[in-house]
């Protein structure tokens, strides 16, 4: 599994088995064990014991393994990972991340265990939920800085960011998010591609939703965002059938390839296209071809 390969992250509870083994034999490119808001307080310490078992014994189906820890404002940060590294998940989640800061020292962290574990060095990946307070949106702005070796991606929410703003509502009376959430979405979408990592978009709360679902994610599709989070196995087959470049697309790019192979503008389909289009089209290209060599190597 390469992080181009991913395009749909299933978010599980921690503390149960049976739907993070569920959520390995699903069609999610990559799932996180969440050991944070999905697990109650007093269910802590056995999250991590669950989440433990299964890195160290469950068939993967040739998924990213993600642990999703606990901020750390809670005190617990350095315990969850400190109980989960051994099990080499692919990468972990740092949730409500102030800024650059943090993701340096969970990275200082990640060091020193992966030296006690055993674990390369610089293997266990990051992906940072990037929006969800108002002071990690702002530092979004400036986002390189120490330990950003490690980032494979930055996920918004708007959920969270919704509480800390103490907004009665993120979305309007059509479903759309409202602007401080346009905003922070953008941030995110920018610092992804400004550090070179993959920009994820937020989770859509309504499973029940198939259509509205679909539409955000078009809607990322079209903005730039490579992959997108999940709360339910039903929303994976219309993240991972959006986000997969069709037939038109590539076939579209392909012609843009061949066209300014030796040129920088060129008529297309009664539109002119440029060096632009051509970045847009080898981009449309390579993740084809990520997706595809990340699908032959999962089980069937």
């Amino acid at each position: 599994m390469t992080g181009e390969g991913i395009r749909s992250l299933l978010f599980v509870p921690g503390d149960r088995e049976d739907i993070i083994l569920k959520a390995l034999a699903s069609a999610a490119d990559a799932v996180i064990i969440d050991l944070e808001d999905a697990v109650a307080p007093d269910r802590k310490a056995a999250a991590r014991e669950v989440a433990r078992q299964v890195l160290d014994h469950a068939e993967r189906g040739g998924k990213a393994v993600f642990v999703r820890l606990n901020a750390f404002d809670t005190g617990l940060t350095a315990t969850d990972a400190a109980a989960v590294l051994g099990g080499r998940p692919w990468g972990v989640v740092l949730p409500k991340a102030h800024g650059p800061a943090e993701v340096a020292r969970l990275s200082h962290m990640l060091d020193a265990l992966e030296a006690r574990e055993a674990v390369e060095a610089g293997t266990t990946r990051i992906l940072t939920v990037a929006t969800e307070t108002a002071a990690a949106t702002l530092s979004l702005a400036s986002p390189t800085g120490e330990g950003q070796e490690r980032l494979w991606g930055m996920l918004w929410g708007g959920e969270d960011l919704a509480a800390a703003l103490g907004a009665m509502a993120n979305r309007d009376e059509e479903g759309h998010y409202t602007f401080p959430y346009r905003f922070a979405r953008s941030q995110c979408l920018y610092a992804a591609n400004a550090t070179g990592i993959a920009a994820v978009d937020a989770v859509y709360t309504d499973f029940r939703d198939p259509a509205g679902l679909e539409a955000e994610v078009r809607a990322a599709l079209r903005d730039g965002f490579v992959a997108k989070a999940a709360i339910h196995p039903a929303q994976v087959e219309i993240i991972n059938r959006v986000l997969t470049p069709d037939d038109g697309q590539l076939d579209w790019a392909r012609r843009v390839v061949e066209l300014l192979a030796d040129r920088g503008v060129a008529r297309l389909d009664g539109r002119m296209v440029d060096i632009a289009h051509k970045r847009i089209a080898l981009r449309l290209l390579s993740r084809a071809a990520a997706l595809e060599a990340a699908g032959s190597r999962r089980p069937a």
